[in-house]
């Protein structure tokens, strides 16, 4: 006897024995796709609209199946639908219900697409929202660390290299170098919208299809810039969700190396900021333990997007053309890189305008390490030294301070001049932070001028 019982299922006719049921389980993305159902449904009523354009569908058929789509909308919105993971995901589920509301006409929605290019189309929609709102957040920490550091223009803090005191620079050029990070990343998601916003619908399964439909009017209604030129490529590609996660990987790179500079300089050992205390945590042992617990969070957050990259990389990269089943597995990555992007951008933009810098503590640590030292090879070059010559001349100085346990201000001029006989008694304006920082007042510089210069630039390159 022919078992029928696989006939609920929509694409139930050419099976004979029902799915198992461990199968069902595995198969099914239900679980988490239901988050594409607004992008879905949205979907649905331009290709309805569109349908009934060409005239496959009436207009009282468009009509009741725009109806159906504006009750399931609601309901899923307030809890009311009911989903089956029989019905395995966001699409069967939407459209079954659909059925069971109007009827006949429920049927003929999916006249001219698949489940290929519809899951295709809904994760451009999805993501082209989810990229909009990234930008906004990135958009309000960079207003924040412009804020931040047109209120510290002028506060003097160690720059480092190699986590040594390399040259005294301002807070708020230390600031714009953060700023120029994220300008970045932002710009490479602008970049990625453009390609994410191409429309697969009208691509069917694989080969398009054979009903009259009007791609460029649904892509229309829908806001694509246009629809998707190859119909094997629509379906299968997801270059989109890979370059997206590759943007989120670097934003989440920068803000890792963010946090771990705000880590350190919340330490009793830097002790140059306090963070908020609604961004930190205490110890449960300890009791004046104050820790920095969002920007950890936001460090070890960076390791699941870098990680979600590398994975979805390796699940396309043997895939043949076209659609496979393997491309179920691009959702949870995707929509946990969303959500982690999301809520670091917004960790940060609310923790960065309630920073307290210690500028005292920081002028303090700058004054140590001999952070002055370029400066007085570079008034030696002036005055006709050779550099690599005025380099021999004040690592001699350095040592001496280091003996004697004094910076290179502190020194006397006949000390310095021992070393060399061209310096003179305006040497010491260029050995004071405040000189050093001054005198680097050109285009790019840590000059208190030029970081209000770059601030004004930096606000109109935001309204780009």
């Amino acid at each position: 006897m022919t078992d029928n019982s696989a006939s609920d299922k929509p694409w139930g006719g050419r099976f004979t024995e029902s799915t198992d049921a461990f199968v069902e389980a595995f198969t099914a993305s239900v679980s988490f796709d239901r988050r594409l159902y607004q992008y879905d449904i949205q979907g649905s009523r331009a290709h309805a609209q569109m349908l009934a354009k060409v005239g496959v569908l009436t207009d009282a058929e468009r009509d009741s199946i725009l109806t159906g789509l504006q009750q399931i909308e609601d309901d899923i919105r307030t809890g009311q639908f009911d989903w089956s993971v029989s019905l395995e995901d966001v699409h069967m589920n939407i459209e079954s219900r659909l059925t069971a509301l109007i009827g006949e006409a429920g049927k003929k929605l999916h006249t001219g697409r698949s489940r290929n290019d519809q899951v295709a189309t809904d994760l451009r929609l999805y993501l082209r929202e989810q990229i909009d709102a990234a930008c906004a957040e990135l958009v309000r920490l960079q207003l924040s660390l412009l804020e931040l550091a047109e209120r510290e223009t002028e506060t003097i803090m160690p720059g480092f290299t190699h986590l040594q005191v390399a040259m005294p620079v301002t807070f708020g050029h230390h600031m714009l170098a953060w700023f120029e990070n994220l300008q970045r990343d932002r710009q490479r998601l602008q970049d990625c919208r453009r390609r994410v916003n191409v429309m697969p619908l009208g691509a069917a399964a694989l080969a398009g299809t054979s009903f009259p439909v009007d791609r460029d009017f649904t892509a229309q209604l829908l806001g694509f810039d246009s629809p998707a030129e190859n119909s094997l490529d629509a379906v299968s590609d997801r270059d989109f969700v890979i370059e997206f996660c590759a943007c989120a990987a670097l934003l989440l790179t920068h803000l890792s190396r963010f946090s771990e500079e705000l880590i350190l300089w919340a330490s009793a050992q830097f002790d140059f900021i306090d963070l908020p205390d609604r961004f930190c945590t205490g110890s449960s042992i300890m009791p004046q333990k104050k820790n920095p617990d969002v920007p950890e969070l936001v460090r070890g957050k960076s390791g699941r997007v870098i990680g979600h990259l590398v994975g979805l990389l390796t699940l396309m990269k043997g895939q043949p053309l076209a659609y496979n089943k393997d491309n179920q597995e691009d959702k949870e990555p995707l929509f946990d890189t969303v959500d982690t992007v999301l809520g670091c951008l917004r960790a940060f933009a609310d923790m960065i305008p309630a920073l307290e810098v210690k500028a005292a503590n920081m002028r303090q640590a700058a004054s140590r390490g001999y952070s002055t030292a370029t400066d007085l090879a570079d008034y030696l070059v002036r005055k006709g030294v050779a550099f690599r010559d005025a380099h021999e001349i004040v690592g001699s100085a350095v040592r001496l301070g280091i003996e004697s346990h004094r910076d290179l201000s502190e020194m006397s001029l006949a000390e310095l001049q021992t070393l060399s006989p061209v310096i003179e008694a305006d040497v010491f304006k260029v050995l004071t932070l405040d000189g050093s920082v001054s005198a680097r007042n050109h285009f790019g510089g840590t000059a208190p001028h030029q970081v209000r210069e770059a601030i004004s630039r930096a606000r109109k390159r935001l309204k780009d």
